[in-house]
Parts: structure tokens; C-alpha cells; sequence
């Protein structure tokens, strides 16, 4: 089955004196794009969150995850002061009573109103025991965005599906209309020949008419772009039946459909071909459309 990139998840629960709450959700990339937000005193988390998404099955798409951390109970931690921060604060608070003529009433209570200047230490087993904390909420959450994903990927199958579907048919049209084509314009051609040397009072060799006229007629003939392009029509369910990401698998397989149909549509002398060609081409262009919201 395949998957859309585009979904929503959320989980709270209270783990290890702490009410925790994950948001995840992703619209298309082309990559795999994670961002994370959590408060400061757990920034320390964010880098263990991308793998952790990625061994769960999340393997493309831009994914924005929210977390908010309220602690209800815990041990008296170790706070510090951000001292290169603070530094910072306090010089721009002055600049800015400076530029705009304001009193001056820095004070330490008013400092201390931004939290981000102090910073939580935690023991490598505190670590650890928060990790594990997230990962329960984090554990929660993740099946209903795949859920999601799953979801809105069955829909999207079953649409792409109905389009190559149509375009089979497409194809059959064309299968059955070209079937005397080749044998159509070699007669045409080699009576045009005839006529105009004729007309000049040429000698001309019989066999190397006929021969030429071949050649020819041989250009126009589509038998090898149908069997490409049929082929290509049972790639395209292999690939949706391998339960494996089929975003960018299915944008080249469409390339190549576009391809041979473009191929077609240059070759042919049939005008009721030609326009099955733009209707397989509108085809074509709704599915890879259709294909950029797939992971």
C-alpha cells in the first residue's frame, strides 16, 4: 500500500512527572525534512527525534513536530545561568532603552522573566529516563499519523489507478487503430513515388521502390512504443503492490509513459491517433501530479 505524505498525529499523556504532548505534521517534499520545536530545557532531545522517526517508517516528506513538556513533579534540578545569553539579553535591553529613550529599570526579577537564560543540567541517566519519557507519548502518536498517511494514500492508489486504467484503454484504441497504418502509408507513399517520376520521365528499379518504400514506412510504425508503454503498465502495479515508499519510483516510471507517448504521437500519420495521444498526455500529467503527494 502506499502512503501520502501529507497527515496529522497528536498524543498527551503524563509520564515521570511530566505532562507531555507530540504533534506531528507533514505536507510534501521531495526529501525527508524534519523540524523539531520543544521547549529549551529540552532542546537537548531534538537530535534523537529524526532517526527515531525514520525507523518508524516516516521516510519522506517535510515533518514539523510540536512537543510542550510541563513539569508536574520531578527532583530539585541543577539550574544554570546561560551566561554568553544573558550577556547578550542585557546589551540589546540597553540598546533599546538607549534608541528609544526609555527608563532604565533592568532589574534581576525582569531578566529573569526570560527563561532562556537559565539552562536545566541533566545527568547522562536523567537523559536517558527523559528520552524514554518522550518516546512513550512519541510512541502514541506516530501510529495515527501513519494511520493517516495510509489513508489518504489508499485514496490517491485508487485513483492512480483508475487514470492508468483509462489510459490502458487509451492505448487499446490506439493498438487498434494503427493495426493497418504502416501498410496504409507504405502504399501511399510508394504511389506518390510513382507519380513523380513518372511525371520527370525517370527509369526507376522496381525492387529499390519497394524497398524504400519499406524503409520508410517502417519509421512510422508504434508496435515497439505499445509493448514499452504496456510494460510499463505492469511496472506500475508492481510497484504499487511492493508495500515499499513508490513516490519516486512511480515519477520515473510516468517519465518513461510520457516518453513513449511522446514518441507515438511524433510517428503517427493517424489524425484520430493524435488526438488519443493529448488525451493519454492530460492522462500522464494528472498522474504526476497526483504522484507528488506520495512518499
Amino acid at each position: 500500500m502506499i502512503k501520502s505524505m501529507t497527515s496529522f498525529g497528536r498524543a498527551r499523556k503524563t509520564v515521570g512527572g511530566k505532562d507531555i504532548t507530540v504533534e506531528l505534521k507533514s505536507v510534501n517534499n521531495r526529501f525527508f525534512d524534519c523540524s523539531v520545536k520543544l521547549p529549551r530545557s529540552f532542546s537537548f532531545l531534538e537530535e534523537k527525534i529524526k532517526p527515531y522517526l525514520q525507523a518508524n517508517s516516516i521516510s519522506r516528506g517535510k515533518v514539523d513536530v510540536f512537543i510542550t513538556i510541563d513539569v508536574i513533579d520531578s527532583p530539585v534540578p541543577d539550574i544554570c545561568i546561560d551566561e554568553g545569553y544573558a550577556e547578550a539579553y542585557i546589551k540589546a535591553l540597553r540598546e533599546l532603552g538607549e534608541k528609544f529613550d526609555l527608563k532604565d529599570d533592568i532589574s534581576i526579577m525582569r531578566v529573569a522573566q526570560n527563561h532562556d537564560i537559565f539552562v536545566v543540567r541533566k545527568s547522562e541517566e536523567d537523559t536517558e529516563k527523559e528520552w524514554a519519557d518522550l518516546c512513550t507519548v512519541l510512541d502514541e502518536a506516530i501510529p495515527g499519523f501513519l494511520a493517516g498517511r495510509e489513508r489518504e494514500g489508499a485514496n490517491i492508489e485508487r485513483d492512480l489507478s483508475t487514470k492508468v486504467e483509462n489510459i490502458k484503454s487509451l492505448v487499446g484504441k490506439i493498438e487498434e487503430l494503427s493495426k493497418n497504418d504502416v501498410e496504409d502509408y507504405r502504399t501511399k507513399l510508394e504511389g506518390k513515388l510513382r507519380d513523380m517520376l513518372a511525371d520527370n520521365r525517370i527509369v526507376f528499379d522496381e525492387s529499390r521502390i519497394l524497398t524504400e518504400c519499406a524503409i520508410f514506412a517502417d519509421k512510422v510504425a508504434i508496435d515497439e512504443e505499445l509493448v514499452r508503454l504496456s510494460s510499463h503498465f505492469d511496472g506500475f502495479y508492481d510497484i504499487l503492490a511492493s508495500g515499499e515508499p513508490a513516490g519516486r519510483k512511480l515519477d520515473f516510471l510516468i517519465q518513461e509513459m510520457n516518453r513513449e507517448t511522446n514518441t507515438i504521437g511524433s510517428k503517427c500519420q493517424n489524425s484520430s491517433i493524435a488526438k488519443i495521444v493529448v488525451d493519454i498526455k492530460c492522462e500522464i500529467e494528472k498522474i504526476r501530479e497526483q504522484i507528488q503527494n506520495i512518499e
